[in-house]
């Protein structure tokens, strides 16, 4: 028997989805327009530079992305083209391709997370407070465990 969202939860879900929709859409316009790189872009960049040597193996880059990993490779070829990440073998696993976020891709990373930040502060933290954000953090603890289960 399906359990049916009561209004609460219907609104809520709602809400969300357009969020959801809208929120990625946004980011992704602000990074072409000021950077001429699409947000999925960004993002590789970005979690490259957060590990300690700058490179994280496909597979992981993959998921800790929320991509597949054919449109993961896809990125990292026009990423490669650029100069801003390189693929290498995978020294403890022979079938596994490391991505390595070059000096170049660094420094172009750098002069595009300002612009990034601001619009992110603008759509999203800019409006909530202190106790809205830690609100907002344990909400997404609580849910993301579940959607790196599928």
């Amino acid at each position: 028997m399906t359990r049916w969202l009561d209004e609460a939860q219907h609104q809520t879900w709602l809400n969300l989805a357009q969020l959801l929709m809208r929120l990625p859409a946004a980011l992704d316009r602000q990074l072409r327009e000021d950077a001429g790189i699409p947000h999925a872009y960004y993002q590789i960049l970005a979690m490259l530079s957060a590990e300690p040597d700058h490179n994280m193996r496909m597979t992981d880059l993959a998921r800790v992305v929320g991509t597949t990993p054919s449109r993961l490779s896809h990125a990292v070829t026009s990423l490669e083209q650029r100069g801003w990440v390189e693929r290498t073998a995978c020294r403890w696993d022979k079938r596994g391709q490391l991505a390595q976020l070059t000096d170049d891709g660094m420094a172009y990373l750098e002069t595009i997370a300002p612009g990034h930040v601001d619009e992110v502060r603008r759509l999203v933290f800019d409006h909530l407070s202190e106790a809205d954000v830690a609100c907002l953090g344990s909400m997404i603890d609580k849910l993301l465990p579940t959607l790196n289960q599928t």
